[in-house]
C-alpha cells in the first residue's frame, strides 16, 4: 500500500514538472510580444469600453482599426448619449469627426504616440514592454500583465492587460487608480489581426458621410436646436478654484452658459447647444492636439498663456479655458463636466 501511494506521490510530481515545464515564462511571453509587433501589419478590433468615473457607468461602443505603420481609425458611440465620434489619422493629419454635427476638426499632430490608449493593441504591447517592473500571472485561457500607465491624466496610475494565451490578442483591459479603484474597463469582442483595409478606410469624407448614412441617430438640421437646454457642472473641481459664478447670455445661436471659478486656479467652463455646420471642409487647427476624454475627443490648444479644451457631448458644444490649470487638471475637469446636470 505504501509503494502504491509513494508511486501516486511521484506520478502527481511528475504530472506537475511536465506541466510547469509547458507553461511559458514572463520573459517567454514578452519574447513573443516583442515578435508580434514587429510582424504586426494591422487589425481591426471591437470592444465594450466602461467609464466609472461618473456616478453611474458610462457605455461606449468602440470600433478600431490600424494599419501600420500610422493609418487609425477609431469610433465611439453610445445610442443612449446620442454620442458618436470618430478620430482618424492618415497622410493628411488627424481627424476628430462629429458626423450627427457635420463637425470636423485637423490636426497635426503625432496622436496617438506617446501616451498610453487604453483601446489600442500596440500601444498595450508597448505599455508591457516598457515597464521593467510590471507583473504576470497565468490563467488557464489569459496572460495577465498588471503595468504602469503613460496618460496625462495621472488618475489613470496602473492597468491590467489580459491576452489571450492561444494568440496573445487582447481579451480585456482594466486601468486603475492609486488605490487600484477600476476607472476604465474594455472588454475586446471582436480581433482580427494582421487585417486588409480598402483605400477608403482611412480617409475623411468617406468616412463622414459613411457614418451619417449608417447612424441611427439623427443629423440634425442647419440651425435645429433641442430642448431643454442642459447646463453640466463639473463633478471635479480642483483645489483652489473657488466657487462657480453663473452667467447667461441669450445669443443669435440660442442660449449660452459661462461658469467662472475665480480662485487661485481660477477657470472658466462655456457651455451652447450644438448647431449643424454646413460646410465641406474641416476646421484647420494647426497647433492644437486631439485629447481623450473617455466619453469624446475634444481639442487642447496651448497660446503659451491661455490653455483650453473644446468638446461636443450630447448636443451641446463645450468650451474650458483657464491661464491658470495645469494641462492634467484640465483634462481632469473636461472629462468630468458629463458627470452633474442642471436641466
Amino acid at each position: 500500500m505504501k509503494k502504491i501511494i509513494s508511486l501516486l506521490v511521484v506520478l502527481a510530481a511528475f504530472t506537475w514538472l511536465l506541466a510547469a515545464c509547458g507553461e511559458k515564462s514572463q520573459e517567454d511571453v514578452i519574447n513573443d510580444l516583442d515578435a508580434v509587433l514587429d510582424d504586426l501589419t494591422g487589425y481591426k478590433a471591437e470592444a465594450e469600453m466602461t467609464l466609472q468615473t461618473g456616478d453611474e457607468p458610462q457605455v461606449y461602443h468602440v470600433e478600431v482599426s490600424y494599419k501600420t505603420p500610422t493609418f487609425y481609425r477609431v469610433a465611439l458611440s453610445n445610442a443612449e448619449k446620442d454620442q458618436s465620434q470618430i478620430i482618424l489619422r492618415n497622410d493628411e493629419g488627424v481627424f476628430v469627426l462629429t458626423p450627427a454635427l457635420n463637425k470636423s476638426f485637423r490636426f497635426q499632430s503625432d496622436w496617438p504616440e506617446n501616451n498610453s490608449q487604453v483601446y489600442l493593441y500596440e500601444s498595450l504591447i508597448n505599455d508591457i514592454l516598457m515597464d521593467p517592473e510590471s507583473s504576470f500571472s497565468a490563467t488557464e485561457e489569459h496572460y495577465v500583465f498588471q503595468t504602469n500607465t503613460n496618460y496625462t491624466n495621472k488618475h489613470l496610475n496602473q492597468q491590467e492587460i489580459m491576452l489571450n494565451k492561444k494568440d496573445l490578442t487582447p481579451a480585456s483591459v482594466k486601468i486603475m487608480d492609486v488605490d487600484l479603484k477600476v476607472l476604465v474597463q474594455v472588454e475586446f469582442t471582436d480581433f482580427e489581426m494582421n487585417a486588409s483595409f480598402g483605400d477608403s478606410d482611412f480617409d475623411m469624407d468617406r468616412n463622414m458621410t459613411g457614418a451619417q448614412l449608417n447612424s441611427n441617430v439623427p443629423t440634425m438640421a442647419e440651425g435645429e436646436m433641442e430642448e431643454p437646454f442642459t447646463v453640466f457642472y463639473p463633478m471635479y473641481n480642483p483645489q483652489g478654484a473657488g466657487y462657480p459664478n453663473v452667467e447667461e447670455l441669450r445669443t443669435e445661436d440660442g442660449k449660452r452658459v459661462i461658469i467662472t471659478y475665480e480662485g487661485e486656479q481660477a477657470y472658466t467652463l462655456v457651455q451652447q447647444q450644438s448647431r449643424y455646420v454646413d460646410a465641406t471642409a474641416p476646421v484647420h487647427i494647426s497647433q492644437g492636439e486631439p485629447v481623450d476624454l473617455g466619453f469624446t475627443f475634444g481639442a487642447m490648444m496651448n497660446d503659451g498663456e491661455t490653455k483650453s479644451i473644446s468638446w461636443s457631448y450630447k448636443g451641446t458644444d463645450f468650451f474650458l479655458a483657464s491661464k491658470y490649470l495645469s494641462e492634467e487638471d484640465m483634462i481632469a475637469v473636461a472629462r468630468s463636466v458629463y458627470g452633474t446636470e442642471e436641466k
